[in-house]
């Protein structure tokens, strides 16, 4: 196990002196502004390559981050110099209880049968018995693909490591899978030319 791992140093906020009162100082919405324009892409860069390219995630890691720094604004805006190392000592922070949980609750292994495509409200249930007979039409390979990044959502690395394959060949197998689904859906006459 890695040490970085094992040992978590939480980032406490910096104290505010007890003799100045920043609250009305510091408008923490604008301080939340200047984080996104300064800190935003860094941060979901660094989060995403922790997360082995995961950047839905990412964003997800670095809107966790402006949250705390949004509570912790009247003690974090004071001190320029201490706000870069910790934005990214909490963007480590929360990866690792990323990391943590995903042990502790592994992807779940579903068979693709018990996908249901029609429970998405947004499409009709016609378009849903196409989508399933189209998703008949491919083969195990990029059905499992097609289900694993598309219905659960898992990142390639996610999918990857799901089905023992590298994350170079999942990639692969999601372009010609949404490729061979699109055909499929075409000459059902869902999807124009």
């Amino acid at each position: 196990m890695n040490g970085i791992m094992e040992t978590r140093t939480t980032a406490s906020a910096p104290t505010l002196s007890p003799d100045r009162n920043l609250a009305s100082d510091i408008d923490c919405d604008a301080f939340v502004r200047d984080i996104y324009d300064q800190y935003g892409s860094l941060l979901v860069r660094y989060a995403a390559r922790l997360l082995d390219g995961d950047w839905h995630k990412g964003e997800d890691i670095f809107q966790e981050t402006a949250a705390r720094a949004w509570k912790h604004a009247q003690f974090l805006g004071a001190r320029h110099e201490s706000l870069r190392p910790w934005l990214f000592t909490v963007t480590r922070n929360l990866v690792i209880d990323h990391h943590r949980a995903r042990q502790v609750r592994p992807l779940e292994h579903m068979a693709d049968e018990e996908l249901d495509a029609s429970s998405d409200n947004t499409s009709s249930t016609i378009d849903a018995h196409a989508v399933s007979q189209a998703l008949a039409e491919l083969n195990e390979q990029q059905r499992s693909v097609i289900c694993l990044m598309y219905y659960l959502e898992c990142s390639a690395a996610q999918a990857a490591e799901h089905l023992g394959i590298p994350a170079g060949t999942v990639k692969s197998r999601a372009f010609y899978a949404v490729r061979a689904l699109r055909k499929a859906l075409e000459k059902q006459g869902i999807l124009g030319v």
